[in-house]
């Protein structure tokens, strides 16, 4: 059986989600999904200049893993920049410091690890979790993921 996949620590949630190549129909236009913590990989090292090593203690995750989560992200970018596509950024498997969940039978407060974390408490496994937190990065993160 293959392990859960972790979620990725994320400092930054952007404001705009969606880009779009100048002059085109949005009918016309194909799309191509940049997860979340593919855009944190890409701001840690390009913007920020960290080190690889750097970014992936800052996301919680292996050298290795930094290096597949980067590459992603950049093949996509690429893509999306040379064949005209617009860029729809969301999703993926990731954590934030924005949001903590709450169980509502036993009263404990934590951070996802896990996708699972989302639906049932690591505690006693209760189905009744809720975001714990009411600000906008958490609302908006929130409400993504449970439409996907």
């Amino acid at each position: 059986m293959a392990r859960p996949t972790r979620f990725r620590r994320v400092e930054f949630l952007p404001e705009e989600t969606f880009f779009v190549p100048w002059g085109k129909p949005k009918c016309e236009i194909q799309e191509v999904a940049l997860n979340i913590e593919e855009l944190e990989a890409m701001r840690l090292k390009d913007i920020e200049k960290l080190t690889q090593e750097e970014c992936a203690e800052r996301m919680h995750i292996s050298r290795q893993t930094f290096q597949n989560i980067i590459d992603s992200a950049r093949e996509k970018v690429a893509v999306a920049l040379t064949e005209g596509k617009a860029i729809r950024i969301g999703g993926g498997f990731y954590t934030t410091k924005h949001c903590k969940f709450i169980c509502m039978d036993c009263n404990t407060v934590y951070q996802i690890n896990f996708e699972r974390d989302k639906a049932n408490c690591p505690n006693c496994g209760s189905k009744d979790v809720i975001c714990s937190k009411k600000t906008k990065a958490c609302r908006r993160w929130c409400r993504e993921e449970a439409r996907e």
